[in-house]
């Protein structure tokens, strides 16, 4: 009888152990977070994002206060920045005399206005301020960026869940003959197009699932997600999660380190979307928890 008592007492501890993480895993996830952190609070992070403006074809007039097209923050106290000249897909700037503006560290007062869809976007700052060109889809935009935005001063920190290595999987990607092209949906109700090598298959919590990541150029996969966790616990759109480049067919997907989109942060960020059958059954109750701002 002590005997059989015994070995129950070591089952169950040996069955507890596995449910926590182990130290080490604890203090890696723990530092990764601190660094995510770090990089949403960073000076042009995020948490800056103060403005998302569509230009019209035409002129689009800059400056603080609602009569202006592209209007910057309470911070810019000169009126009239300038403005924005878009035709047939250019967009000019034009400064305001007297106004002080900068790009790449030198003044300017006319520039043709790169969009971040050819690489570097050409970025210019006034103040705290700093805003570039974006393009999505046939769209042109600015997105403006302070560092000093209420955002960035009130932020309280990102919320995560307990680190739980349970929710570390290792994942076999079924691929595809060749990678095929994937349409994911995104907050402006357009798509981005992305390529997917196949799907992702794993066990999660004693479910089967499954996830259609997109491919980077380096090899690793991203993937946008949604799970039954969304409704109340995490982010109602669903979250990210990077993974490495699958090695003789497989990845771990770490759902310690699934997180917010910037779009939890800011309502003038570009989101993806989950696209289609990106939705899990089970709760992911690991990662990142809902932003209350």
């Amino acid at each position: 009888m002590k005997k059989s008592i015994l070995i129950l007492s070591l089952v169950v501890l040996v069955s507890l152990g596995a449910l926590s993480a182990q130290p080490d895993y604890v203090q890696e996830i723990e530092k990764w977070r601190q660094k995510e952190e770090a990089d949403l609070k960073k000076e042009n992070g995020w948490l800056t994002v103060a403005g998302l403006f569509w230009l019209k074809d035409g002129v689009n007039t800059i400056g603080a206060g609602p009569e202006f097209d592209v209007r910057l923050t309470d911070n810019f106290k000169a009126g009239k920045f300038g403005e924005i000249e878009f035709r047939s897909g250019v967009a000019t700037l034009r400064v305001e005399k007297g106004v002080e503006a900068e790009s790449g560290g030198q003044p300017v007062s006319t520039v043709d206005l790169t969009p971040d869809a050819k690489g570097k976007p050409t970025e210019i700052r006034t103040g705290s301020q700093t805003f570039y060109l974006i393009q999505r889809e046939d769209r042109l935009g600015i997105r403006l960026k302070d560092n000093e935005s209420e955002a960035r001063r009130n932020f309280n920190g990102q919320h995560w869940f307990p680190v739980d290595e349970t929710y570390k999987v290792t994942a076999r990607l079924e691929p595809f003959p060749k990678p095929k092209a994937l349409l994911v949906p995104n907050v402006l109700g357009g798509h981005f197009k992305e390529k997917t090598p196949g799907m992702l298959k794993f066990t999660l919590k004693g479910k089967e699932c499954a996830l259609q990541p997109i491919v980077q150029e380096d090899g690793s996969l991203f993937l946008v997600f949604h799970d039954a966790s969304n409704d109340h616990e995490t982010y109602i759109s669903g979250r990210f999660l990077d993974a490495a480049a699958p090695v003789n067919g497989e990845t771990v997907l770490d759902f310690n380190k699934a997180e917010n989109p910037p779009c939890a942060f800011t309502p003038f960020a570009t989101c993806p979307l989950p696209p289609p059958g990106n939705d899990l059954a089970v709760a992911v109750l690991a990662g990142e928890k809902r932003y209350d701002h």
